[in-house]
């Protein structure tokens, strides 16, 4: 009964947050409330302790960052220096822009900050090079997304949390390693975004003529400021992978091991935000501003109704009925489908993971199936139908449409083209995938 009244919970919350436009996290935190304390007898202070803290530091910290880079204009000014350089090759501009979404994603910028920047540009260039605009905005969607799933980039440091999470609420079990396992995930993700693309490249009739009679303009160059961003950029990557990467290579080196027991992207991406303030880079208040705190009350809300669920038992429970009741080598699939129906109306991250995450670590000790495969499952099949129009990938391609008209056409191919297309493709890649890997 509770855990009918907990899935029930997380349903309503998303539908509320959907039909009301009120943040989802909202709706979870006051039925985790109700739930927990009214309940299951849990104490305030222990419901208040599930707020998912080290989770929202670490968003804070890098967008902290990564804003200054959005404020002065040095993403902008990496898009379109990309985009130019791909100008002799007009018919390869569906996979320009993929590179510049995933290398963006890949170099911290959140999902939203990504789509922000880069759909007005990308629906003008669908409209200068006579490009489909479907097309341009899988491309972009399926980059920003992909390049996230990074183990340092934005989504890949919420997915290692909660996969580190997951395994802390199953001790007995033999916990994987979060970061290699992003690693693989990203691989996996760019594979299925270039497979995706094509299709939408080569299939629709209005991408025939792509390029044909277009000047492309050379980009302004770099200014001091934009210059010392990327510097700070480059070095903070560099400072956050050198030593996890070596530790894969040389695992035995107890230097290594505990240099790299000390970096944690939360903390380096404060000491790089505050090199870049005394730099005066950007302005303090701007980049305070940009920091997705919509997406952050999310994350936080819907972790603490999962916690709930996990407290309840909830989360066991439906791990043991799919794992009793899904053939065992369809159980990818349905990952990958409730996943995408999940994301179909929120988040990938802040209630599909967060939900579906701690039913992997069992559901792969019982079945047999590697962990590192269903995590990929899930979060390919949840960012699968983030492209809908009421999902945040879609919705923040239309809002960057020109007028109306272009937005309600949008919106109808976003709904009955993209998203069944996207979601039908990422089940039978989920499926091969794990059955070759």
């Amino acid at each position: 009964m509770q855990s009918a009244v907990i899935i029930a919970a997380i349903a309503l919350a998303v539908f509320l947050g959907y039909k009301t436009k009120i943040n989802t996290g909202f709706f979870c935190i006051v039925f985790a409330y109700f739930i927990g304390c009214f309940w299951l007898d849990l104490k305030p202070k222990a419901l208040i302790a599930f707020w998912p803290t080290n989770t929202m530091f670490v968003i804070i910290s890098v967008s902290l960052f990564y804003n200054v880079a959005a404020a002065n204009g040095t993403l902008e000014k990496i898009s379109r220096s990309l985009l130019y350089a791909c100008r002799k090759f007009p018919g390869m501009l569906p996979y320009a822009l993929f590179a510049v979404a995933v290398i963006l994603s890949v170099m911290g910028a959140a999902y939203f900050t990504v789509l922000a920047f880069l759909a007005p540009i990308t629906l003008l260039i669908c409209e200068e090079s006579k490009m489909d605009k479907l097309t341009g905005a899988v491309a972009i969607n399926c980059g920003a997304l992909a390049g996230g799933d990074f183990p340092t980039a934005a989504l890949g440091v919420i997915f290692r949390g909660l996969m580190d999470s997951s395994y802390e609420a199953a001790p007995e079990l033999e916990a994987i390693d979060s970061f290699v396992t992003c690693l693989k995930m990203f691989g996996l993700a760019v594979l299925f975004s270039l497979i995706l693309i094509t299709i939408f490249r080569f299939a629709l009739p209005a991408n025939r003529n792509i390029g044909k009679d277009v000047k492309f303009e050379k980009p302004e160059a770099y200014t001091t400021a934009q210059k010392q961003t990327l510097y700070l950029m480059v070095a903070m990557m560099a400072v956050v992978l050198v030593f996890p990467l070596l530790k894969l290579l040389i695992p035995g080196n107890a230097v290594i091991k505990l240099v790299a027991g000390k970096i944690d992207v939360g903390l380096v991406a404060f000491v790089f935000a505050v090199i870049a303030l005394l730099m005066k880079l950007a302005p303090q208040k701007e980049i305070i501003a940009r920091v997705p705190w919509n997406t952050i009350l999310m994350i936080a809300g819907a972790g603490m109704l999962i916690a709930v669920a996990v407290e309840a038992g909830t989360i066991d429970l439906l791990s043991n009925w799919i794992g009793s009741n899904v053939p065992t080598f369809l159980v990818p699939i349905a990952f990958s489908l409730v996943g995408a129906v999940m994301s179909f109306f929120s988040s990938t991250t802040g209630v599909v993971c967060p939900a579906l995450f701690p039913l992997i670590p069992g559901l792969s000790a019982t079945t047999g199936l590697g962990a590192v495969n269903l995590f990929t499952c899930t979060v390919l099949g949840a960012q699968s139908s983030a492209i809908s129009p009421f999902s945040s990938g879609g919705s923040l391609i239309l809002v960057s449409c020109g007028n109306e008209e272009e937005r309600s056409s949008l919106f109808n191919r976003l709904l009955f083209v993209a998203t069944p297309i996207s979601i039908g493709v990422a089940a039978i890649f989920n499926l091969i995938a794990s059955m070759v890997l």
